[in-house]
């Protein structure tokens, strides 16, 4: 049997959850690491989600990521790659890494150098649900009903709530664009 799919009720610890692997990441990518984002819906708050902590890690290159493996492994991530053969393909230049905390999922880890188009959009994404409760609590109740028809299925649950996110992620970008929040 695959990863179960449960959305929960947002939990305030996600914020300490996140400052905690965000400083044995600093560690691990040190003077390589330009910026670190608490990103993902457990980084909105107020909103269910997957008790899954996602960090965005931006780097000042990439082109040797491999060498961050086995640190990374250490710590309790399973290095991943840019996932392009997924069933759902991964970005190219993203860098994903994976860590079950017993047995179940509980971090996630995107590796990106600066300027790569994802960093902007995470952002711009999260800001934008931080921002407008509405949307968010749209969005929280279809991952609530998606989990429910995908308990067993995390490529249906990604299906499921793709069309809304894309569509969300269309207005984001330019709100985002001219929010407080970017430096442009």
């Amino acid at each position: 049997m695959g990863r179960i799919i449960e959305v929960v009720d947002y939990d305030p610890n996600w914020i300490k959850a996140f400052e905690d692997e965000a400083a044995a990441l600093s560690h691990i990518f040190s003077r390589r690491l330009l910026e670190i984002h608490h990103v993902g819906s457990t980084s909105v708050p107020n909103l269910p989600a997957k008790p899954i902590i996602d960090i965005l890690v931006v780097l000042d290159d990439t082109s040797d990521i491999d060498l961050f493996n086995p640190s990374m492994e250490a710590l309790g991530y399973r290095a991943r790659g840019e996932c392009l053969d997924a069933p759902i393909p991964g970005t190219p230049g993203r860098f994903y890494f994976s860590k079950d905390t017993n047995g179940v999922r509980s971090h996630h880890a995107h590796v990106c150098a600066k300027g790569h188009r994802e960093i902007f959009d995470k952002l711009a994404f999260r800001e934008y649900l931080r921002v407008h409760g509405d949307v968010a609590a749209s969005y929280g109740n279809l991952k609530q009903r998606a989990a429910v028809d995908h308990r067993f299925d995390n490529i249906g649950y990604m299906n499921a709530k793709d069309d809304f996110v894309k569509s969300v992620l269309l207005d984001a970008r330019r709100w985002y664009q001219v929010s407080p929040f970017t430096e442009i």
